[in-house]
């Protein structure tokens, strides 16, 4: 008997198909294609300096998670998938494929918390991105995350949200906004503003309360901001991470050009770090520019600033026992965790921090794309957070903030699996339910 977790037996349709359609052939010449035409100097000599130290391993919650089975330690992914491929030139069978996009997608989030660890640095999610990027190209992507990115190639957003119906409920949202604040608009098409707010598709979709939040927070705070009316408002990009590069870089390019016609000074992104990090980093290099064309920060950051410069002004604090999510992509990536500590002291009470913290927290398990593989994989991805569960037990809070996207639903999902009896919330869920909103305004 293993001494290690087990994975229920999975079914992957998209999976099960792109195998099935294989060529060693067809492999050995994509693999070739993107060792030669894609990758930089870098792949290279992240490939020979590593020396299979495996000081990586203990930085990996799935490997902690998994009993430190050293099947799930980085270097054990990377030596399974890229080295694999690179050592026999792309002569590999197609079944060695189905292995390694389960790795690939499912046992590694690209979080980079391994590479923190690295004595050499090696960017170890880079390596695995590579191998998606091959799996892809060789059309073997989970069924869910291969939906979204075939939702971002139909209709320019991950959840097949349609113009009409974006307008509708952005429309539907200023009708409630209004009726806890006057004149709480929601703006579409203003050119010149100072703020266009960039939102993902879970919002209209399943979310859309938070696009009434934003509203009412602008109308307090007195920002001038727009929100565009046509495709291009959605930046959660998941085609970056199923290793869609060419749809990648039509969704990021239509958002910057969107913020380009309205004219406005600066993009403020919501509270997602993956859409984050696609606009202003991944995006633009596949892209071949140099940086994005319009300056963004993410929500962290602008609440930070309302709240530092007293725009907002905090009327009482959110009492129950609350505890922070550090999203991968701001904190590890961006360095804001100082800042958003700033903003979640000032809203909330009662603070315990997770140990370890900041850039050095665990991942929610759910970003890079490994949520959006869907329900079959729900099983695999919560074996291998359990040490998130621990993090979250010890600290003794009701209310875990996770100012991103995929931590909320990911950290939702732990506390159900591991049956934590706590709740999760976005900044501005807590932040408008403390902040102090003048007589005159009050509907």
């Amino acid at each position: 008997m293993s001494l290690y977790p087990v994975n229920k037996p999975v079914t992957d349709v998209a999976i099960d198909t792109g195998i099935a359609r294989l060529t060693t052939e067809q492999i050995e010449r994509t693999v070739q294609r993107v060792l030669t035409k894609e990758c930089s100097a870098r792949l290279q000599v992240f490939l020979d300096t590593c020396v299979h130290c495996g000081l990586c391993a203990e930085a990996c919650h799935s490997y902690l998670s998994r009993d430190k089975d050293p099947r799930y330690a980085p270097v054990a992914k990377v030596k399974d998938t890229l080295w694999e491929l690179v050592e026999r030139k792309g002569r590999v069978e197609p079944e060695s494929i189905r292995r390694m996009a389960e790795i690939a997608f499912v046992e590694c989030g690209v979080c980079r918390r391994c590479s923190m660890y690295c004595p050499f640095g090696i960017d170890i999610a880079y390596l695995i991105m590579t191998v998606r990027r091959i799996c892809n190209l060789l059309g073997v992507v989970p069924q869910y995350l291969q939906d979204t990115t075939n939702s971002h190639a139909v209709t320019l957003n991950q959840m097949w949200v349609h113009e009409d119906e974006w307008i509708d409920t952005v429309q539907w949202q200023e009708d409630e906004a209004i009726t806890e604040v006057t004149a709480a608009r929601i703006p579409l098409e203003k050119e010149g503003a100072d703020v266009m707010y960039s939102v993902i598709a879970p919002e209209p979709k399943i979310l859309a309360q938070l696009i009434n939040n934003m509203a009412l927070i602008m109308r307090v705070a007195g920002i001038d901001w727009t929100m565009p009316a046509t495709d291009g408002w959605d930046n959660s990009n998941m085609a970056m991470y199923s290793g869609d590069f060419e749809v990648m870089g039509r969704v990021e390019k239509l958002h910057w050009e969107t913020a380009q016609r309205l004219k406005v000074k600066r993009v403020v992104m919501g509270e997602c770090g993956h859409a984050f990090r696609g606009a202003v980093y991944d995006g633009p290099r596949w892209l071949a520019w140099r940086q994005a064309p319009v300056t963004m920060v993410h929500a962290i950051d602008f609440y930070y600033e309302l709240i530092k410069s007293g725009r907002i002004k905090i009327k009482q604090k959110y009492e129950p026992p609350v505890t922070l999510q550090d999203p991968c992509n701001t904190v590890r990536g961006m360095g804001l965790g100082k800042k958003v500590r700033y903003v979640v002291g000032a809203m909330c009470e009662n603070f315990a921090d997770m140990q370890p913290n900041y850039e050095h927290n665990y991942c929610c398990n759910a970003g890079g794309g490994l949520i959006n593989c869907g329900p079959p994989w729900k099983h695999s991805r919560m074996l291998s957070n359990r040490v998130k569960a621990e993090q979250l037990a010890a600290t003794g809070a009701e209310i875990c903030i996770t100012p991103c996207h995929n931590c909320h639903s990911g950290i939702e999902d732990v506390i159900g699996f591991y049956d934590l009896g706590m709740h999760t919330k976005f900044i501005s869920e807590i932040l408008v339910e403390c902040m102090e909103i003048p007589e005159a305004m009050k509907a």
